[in-house]
């Protein structure tokens, strides 16, 4: 071997070293920043609070079984009923199966 290629594997070899020891470093930092960001995310979308018009037609819209689109409409006229004061329960027109 010359001394050129040797240097040539010298410095291949060092580079390759030096690459993977700042992946190591700089992976954990990545994870960090993640964390901070996640956690800033959660802190801006707070639980919204329903109100007890809302927790009391999804109880009833529970105890019928009601899934999917029939239970966002049969809650979405149970809270406007409820809200104008009337009945807790909607018009029969949303009982349709």
């Amino acid at each position: 071997m010359t001394l050129a290629s040797r240097l040539a594997v010298v410095a291949i070899a060092s580079l390759f070293a030096t690459g993977t020891a700042f992946a190591q470093t700089a992976a954990p930092a990545a994870k960090s920043d993640m964390k901070t960001d996640a956690a800033t995310t959660t802190d801006k979308k707070a639980p919204k609070e329903h109100s007890a018009e809302s927790l009391e037609c999804s109880k009833q819209a529970d105890a019928k079984g009601l899934h999917g689109k029939e239970r966002k409409k049969f809650r979405s006229e149970c809270i406007k009923t409820a809200k104008a004061g009337g009945a807790a329960t909607p018009a029969p027109a949303a009982d349709k199966k």
